[in-house]
């Protein structure tokens, strides 16, 4: 007589027997899709053409997510290729990207979100030293925010982009969540809330979930 453990795993066992062998064959075919992408660079470099080309990416996601049989989601489909070609891209040649920093930001998570998380970050104090990290070179890409939903324009973001040479060459949208601590997790005796006056903006309408 089998425990209902044992009948479990007796039913468990093919099945994983199976993910085993299909994880391999993913595997084998990321290790192709590396050496094309590999040979890529190789023409891309003789050319002097740019490594990131996020309109060519977009349109692979485009082409995937219309064929998608399921049952992943678009959206499974679409991280996951984001994250094979930025893998693949980083063999290529490494690509350092500018964000407004701390890390931790909104834009750090756009900095992942566009380009995968295959990349060589690099914080910046503040949007001026964005700019200068992209013109100098010292970084190929910058992120930096040029809207807020409920605060309008970036002002500054939008000086620099007038003053500088460099162009935009893609664009994404996060939703912005904050969230409220306390040492108690309640609002409770709370008098003072203290954060960034830009967090503090962003959180006109608050909701309370306890």
């Amino acid at each position: 007589m089998t425990t209902s453990k044992e009948s479990e795993s007796l039913r468990l066992a093919p099945l994983r027997e199976k993910i085993d062998g299909l994880d391999q064959s993913i595997l084998d075919l990321l290790s192709q899709r590396a050496q094309v992408a590999l040979e890529v660079g190789h023409v891309k470099q003789e050319f002097g053409s740019l490594v990131f080309r996020p309109e060519r990416e977009q349109q692979v996601i485009n082409q995937l997510t219309k064929k998608n049989p399921g049952p992943l989601s678009n959206q499974g489909i679409e991280y996951i290729w984001r994250e094979i070609m930025s893998a693949c891209r980083s063999i290529e040649a490494k690509t350092r990207v500018a964000f407004l920093g701390p890390t931790g930001t909104f834009s750090e998570t756009a900095t992942f979100q566009f380009f995968g998380h295959s990349v060589e970050c690099s914080p910046q104090v503040n949007l001026d030293d964005v700019f200068r990290a992209v013109e100098s070179h010292q970084s190929g890409f910058g992120v930096v925010p040029i809207e807020n939903s409920s605060e309008g324009a970036i002002s500054r973001t939008l000086d620099l982009l007038l003053r500088s040479n460099l162009k935009i060459c893609g664009e994404i949208s996060i939703p912005v969540e904050h969230t409220l601590m306390s040492q108690s997790g309640t609002l409770d005796g709370i008098t003072h809330i203290y954060a960034h006056p830009q967090a503090l903006a962003q959180c006109q309408v608050l909701l309370f979930l306890y």
